[in-house]
């Protein structure tokens, strides 16, 4: 049995929802690349006596082949649908082509900087047969090229972009055919096992600060993952998952993991096509974003003034769909307002959780535990702390990793302890039934002149109850006061109902706590803007240089 590793030190005492811990301390050995600091891929011959194959990875690679269950990728201009049995051979196929002919096996690592589609699915899966870590690249975020590829260790590239004949860089457009039947050589793949310890994928930050961070995900944590998420939801054949986010991040790729797990159907997406294919696909889950929600919410309820003696609850399955078993959401807080609409006025239960890049997922309410305005208790192989200064950490069996595979000097210590607990940064606290309470980001605490520390996401969130208001960020340019920039749901801006909601904010909170003016963004915050992150929050740095100027203007905006 491991022992136990001790509260980190200089973190004052922790209360703690124990959970079974341990795994051994990797020292990094970084590289030099420029600004970021690399991590060497090595072929995995790991120690002597390997950590244990995780089950989840081992029946997605080398079990049997599912049986039932569909794969369903929807497009503005229609739905692509694949047997689950078709994409697992497809898979195999596409696996002995990259081994055939460029030589891919366990000490490699391939790229795929693409939109969602069947070809990233596929590409994600055959890495796994082969034992090849994958790296999910963003688009917008990355620019296909032969310095990109060096500048991660990549092998190959494959992107839906425009390669321009870099070396190495590879279109997306050729992949399904290869995965036509009859282009499977007579030669067996070699067996492939993963351990708990062995790197996956490396994924990067969302980049709401700075340069985004490679981090590698061992299989170990992913197999946790899956197992946690399948006890407290139970999916079956029956359910079908919707997913829109994009598949560079890996916890979507969750979803088509456990579909070949479980049997049940998964519909994957893009967040533009999302709301247009919602209603046709009639899942059982949908996973989003609170911003996601949010829009839905003003869907609904503008539908609701359209149609006359239509509740809520019938409103809601018009866009959802009439076979809703719950919702999903996290990566960002869920407003109080949003959570009180979708399981109280529209009866779609909506589940917040709460985990981060470096500990995939923490807690999570659902059907079995759930505390409204919590963000759940910890999952099975979780130990939430709280440090004296309120500090969240986070400890698991198998962590992700202990340390960033591409970050700059400095920035894996910050964050990451020796045996992988990691320091959130975020401000929360357990309640005496271990639901863990998220009050917001440290760095987000601002320091008035008095003295005086306001915490800006209770405030921010009233804001945001307005349905004029989609998003807002405070700041105190002269540390005497506090100014919101906000983004408003529609255009052209309902400046009126802006200017009543500050003055309702207001009087609800104390005079250090009071916003002084608030700035309306011209245009929306937006992904292509560089405001929003690709999980849709808002991007503080960016938006504090965005509007310097009118921010440090006591003249700008609309004044309380």
């Amino acid at each position: 049995m491991t022992a136990r590793p001790q509260p980190p030190q200089g973190r004052g005492e922790l209360r703690a929802q124990p959970q079974p811990t341990g795994t051994e301390p990797v020292t990094p050995t970084p590289q030099g690349r420029g600004e970021l600091r690399g991590q060497p891929h090595p072929a995995r011959t790991g120690p002597a006596t390997p950590p244990a194959e995780p089950e989840t990875i081992r029946r997605i690679v080398s079990g049997p082949r599912p049986t039932r269950g569909h794969l369903h990728v929807a497009r503005l201009d229609g739905t692509r649908t694949i047997p689950l049995p078709e994409l697992h051979d497809r898979a195999n196929r596409l696996a002995h082509h990259l081994r055939s002919n460029h030589g891919t096996g366990p000490a490699h690592r391939i790229g795929i900087l693409a939109a969602n589609s069947l070809e990233w699915v596929l590409l994600d899966l055959a890495a796994l047969r082969l034992g090849t870590q994958t790296a999910g690249l963003e688009p917008g975020k990355f620019t296909p090229s032969a310095d990109l590829a060096a500048r991660y260790d990549l092998d190959l590239l494959f992107t839906d972009q425009p390669t321009g004949g870099a070396p190495g860089v590879l279109p997306m457009d050729g992949i399904l055919a290869l995965t036509d039947p009859g282009q499977e050589p007579p030669a067996p793949l070699p067996p492939v096992t993963w351990t708990t310890t062995d790197v996956t994928t490396v994924k990067f930050t969302s980049g709401s600060t700075g340069v985004p961070k490679g981090l590698g995900a061992t299989a170990g944590s992913i197999d946790s993952s899956l197992t946690a998420v399948q006890e407290i939801f139970e999916h079956t054949p029956d359910d079908h998952l919707f997913v829109f986010l994009p598949l560079s991040l890996l916890q979507q790729r969750y979803w088509v993991y456990s579909a070949l797990l479980h049997g049940h159907d998964v519909t994957v997406t893009t967040y533009e096509a999302a709301f247009a294919t919602l209603r046709r696909v009639r899942p059982t889950v949908v996973m989003g974003v609170p911003a996601f929600y949010e829009s839905a919410r003003r869907q609904i309820t503008a539908r609701l003034r359209r149609t006359p003696g239509q509740s809520p609850e019938q409103a809601a399955r018009a866009l959802f769909g009439d076979r809703v078993r719950y919702l999903w959401t996290g990566s960002a807080p869920a407003s109080p307002t949003v959570l009180r609409f979708f399981n109280h006025e529209a009866r779609l239960p909506l589940y917040e959780g709460y985990g981060l890049n470096e500990t995939c997922i923490v807690t999570k309410n659902h059907p079995g535990a759930h505390r409204e305005g919590s963000v759940g208790r910890a999952v099975r192989g979780k130990e939430v702390l709280i440090g004296e200064d309120g500090v969240i950490s986070v400890r698991s069996t198998h962590p992700v990793n202990n340390h960033y595979a591409y970050a700059r000097p400095g920035d894996s210590e910050k964050v990451f302890s020796p045996d992988g607990t990691v320091r959130t940064g975020d401000l929360g606290h357990l309640d005496e039934d271990g639901y863990l309470f998220v009050h917001g980001r440290a760095d987000d605490v601002i320091v008035l002149d008095n003295g005086k520390k306001v915490i800006v996401r209770p405030i921010e969130e009233l804001m945001r109850a307005d349905p004029a208001i989609a998003e807002c960020v405070l700041f105190s340019p002269a540390q005497t006061d506090l100014v919101a920039v906000v983004s408003p749901a529609a255009q052209p801006a309902d400046h009126q109902a802006i200017a009543a909601r500050l003055a309702a904010v207001n009087a609800a909170t104390t005079p250090d706590e009071r916003i002084s003016r608030v700035l309306v963004a011209d245009p929306p915050f937006s992904i292509e803007g560089g405001l929003l992150t690709s999980q849709y929050k808002p991007k503080r740095p960016d938006i504090r240089a965005a509007y310097h100027a009118p921010l440090h203007s006591q003249e700008a905006g609309i004044h309380a």
